[in-house]
């Protein structure tokens, strides 16, 4: 039965990707979060922010490790096959039509089309996490977080997973400071 469900998941993600792996995530989202409660939003926000920091393409990071969490190296399996099985025979199926039509208007038109709807997608899963975002951290830190992150990818050309990668180790590293002073305070009050 979960094999079933991961393959079909992933399969209409694959189906309705259009665009390439960051055009997937909400699709993703909706399949892992929303529709099958398989993670909650925390979970998936730190498996993108992980997966963004490994080599490879998210597209089917996300759902290998979804499968492999929900049904192990099965799951795994069948959730790779089914996100990128749609990829493999759409682009064979679109190549063959694209080199056989492509001075033809309508297939020009047909992906820039598509543009806007992944436009919307994507700025309501940044919506989102910023939301989520802000909810933990609060509106300054999640805002200067943002502020900062896109400076040093888009001005300084700095690799995303370099600053994601920084950020979970200062995460790792400062929870710890702040617990173990909070822990120093209260063994110092008397009782």
């Amino acid at each position: 039965m979960r094999l079933s469900a991961l393959f079909w998941s992933f399969f209409r993600v694959g189906i309705f990707g259009f665009g390439g792996g960051p055009s997937m995530l909400p699709l993703v989202h909706a399949e892992a979060v929303t529709r099958h409660g398989w993670l909650t939003d925390e979970e998936f926000a730190d498996i993108l922010a992980i997966g963004n920091t490994l080599p490879g393409p998210i597209a089917t990071k996300m759902p290998g490790y979804i499968g492999y969490r929900v049904a192990g190296t099965a799951g795994l399996v069948v959730s790779v096959v089914a996100v990128t099985l749609p990829m493999i025979v759409a682009m064979i199926a679109m190549l063959g039509v694209f080199s056989r039509y492509r001075d033809v208007a309508w297939i020009r038109g047909m992906g820039q089309a598509v543009v806007p709807v992944v436009m919307i997608m994507m700025a309501q899963l940044t919506w989102d996490f910023f939301d989520k975002s802000r909810a933990s951290l609060g509106w300054w830190l999640s805002g200067l977080i943002a502020i900062v992150s896109g400076a040093l990818i888009y001005w300084l050309g700095i690799h995303p997973g370099f600053i994601i990668g920084a950020l979970l180790i200062g995460a790792l590293i400062g929870p710890g400071k702040a617990k173990k002073k909070a822990s120093q305070i209260n063994a110092k009050e008397p009782t």
